[in-house]
This record gives structure tokens, sequence and C-alpha cells, in this order.
């Protein structure tokens, strides 16, 4: 009786390894090509895909480049108070800012695009006729201060304009921020609120250029150094 030999046996075993390693191969090799596609994916991802920013979320930053302002009146209102040295110049930048980037600017999208959307809507109406009175008081007051500070000296009607226009403007941003700005999103709505958001970057653009907010926080913030007052810690207590 003839019996099969031995070498065949061992050789198939051979080639069931090598098929087995070429398969596990193979499935390795696509898993990390997969891989490496995912990453280069994201790492190529388009600017575009960032989150977008809201018209009320764009509203409300501007109104941090307004409080710092009003950091700046308030140091400025303290040092002639006190008859402390005051670059008036320092004073004068600072209500240059406020005129362009708040008074012209940002006011002018809020009398353009919200609070009319509100008023056609019935919908806070009374805090709308405030804002608006509240806008125009502003513009003159901040009239006022230009027109002293230009004369380069202290005068206590300097510092009662700066103090009046602070007193006015902080609780005018927080009621905007906590009651307007809700309400307007809540009477535009869906895409019509993101395409909103679009318009008003656009309009940023167009009036300080691509990079007009940040270039304008830049600018505060050299009016805060040179009052003293950049250093966030030194304000805590």
């Amino acid at each position: 009786m003839k019996t099969k030999p031995t070498t065949d046996v061992s050789e198939d075993r051979r080639t069931l390894v090598r098929a087995a390693v070429s398969v596990a191969g193979l499935a390795l090799t696509a898993c990390g090509t997969t891989v490496a596609a995912k990453n280069q994916a994201g790492a190529t991802r388009a600017p575009s895909d960032e989150a977008e920013v809201t018209p009320g979320e764009d509203l409300m930053q501007e109104h941090g480049v307004l409080e710092r302002l009003l950091l700046v009146y308030d140091e400025a209102a303290r040092r002639i108070e006190h008859g402390e040295r005051l670059d008036f110049a320092v004073l004068g930048s600072a209500a240059g800012i406020v005129r362009r980037f708040v008074e012209e600017y940002h006011e002018k999208l809020e009398e353009e695009f919200v609070f009319p959307r509100l008023e056609a809507a019935r919908r806070e109406v009374e805090l709308v006729a405030v804002l608006r009175r509240q806008h125009q008081r502003g513009r003159e007051i901040t009239a006022e201060v230009a027109r002293l500070a230009s004369g380069a000296t202290g005068t206590p009607e300097l510092a009662a304009a700066l103090r009046a226009f602070a007193r006015m403007y902080r609780p005018h941003a927080a009621r905007e921020d906590t009651v307007l700005f809700p309400a307007f999103r809540s009477v535009v709505g869906g895409s019509a609120y993101r395409e909103l958001g679009e318009s008003f970057e656009d309009q940023e653009h167009a009036r300080f250029g691509e990079h007009g907010f940040e270039n304008t926080v830049s600018e505060v913030a050299r009016l805060e150094a040179a009052l003293g007052i950049g250093v966030l810690d030194e304000f805590t207590p």
C-alpha cells in the first residue's frame, strides 16, 4: 500500500501560510492608505468649514470694542478729576474710533438691519425707540468730547462728558445683548439670519478692509497701553 509523501503535506501548509500573510498585508496596506487619505483631507480642509459668526455674535463682539473704549474714557476722566497728566491725543484717538467704528458703522448696522425688522414685527418697540435716542445723544457727546479734547485742557466739562457717555452706553449695550439681539434672531430666523451675518461681514470688509475688526482691536489696545491700563490682570482685585 502506497502512502502520500510527507513532503507534499508540508508544501501545502507552506502555501496556505504564504497566502494568509499576503492577504493580511494587503488589508494593512489598504487600511494605512485610508487613514492617510483622511489625515490629508483634514490637513487641507478649507477655511470655509469654520463656524460662521452670526449677526448677534458679530454685534456683541463689537460691543467688546466699545467696552474697551469706555475703559479708556474712564481712565481719562479719572485723571482729569484728580489733576493727573493726560495725553489728550490718546483721548482724541479714542473718540475717533468711537465715531468711525461704533457710531458710523456698528450703530448704522443696527439702525438699518435690526431696528426696522423689530419695529415691523412689533417686537421691543419701546426699547428700540430708547436705543435710537441714545444713538443720537451719543453722537452729540462724542462731538463734544472731540472738541474739548482738541483743546488739550482737562476741564470738568470734558470729564463729565466722558462719564455721561460711559454711563449711558454700558446699560445700552447690555440691554441690546440680552434683550434686543435675541428678539431680533427670533424675528429673522433660519437661513435669512445666516445670510445677514455674511452681509455684515461684507460691509465690515468694504469699510475697514479684510482684517478691520482685528486692526481696530489692536488700535484700542495701543491706547490702553499708552494710559497704563493694558494689562488685564491689573484689574484683578
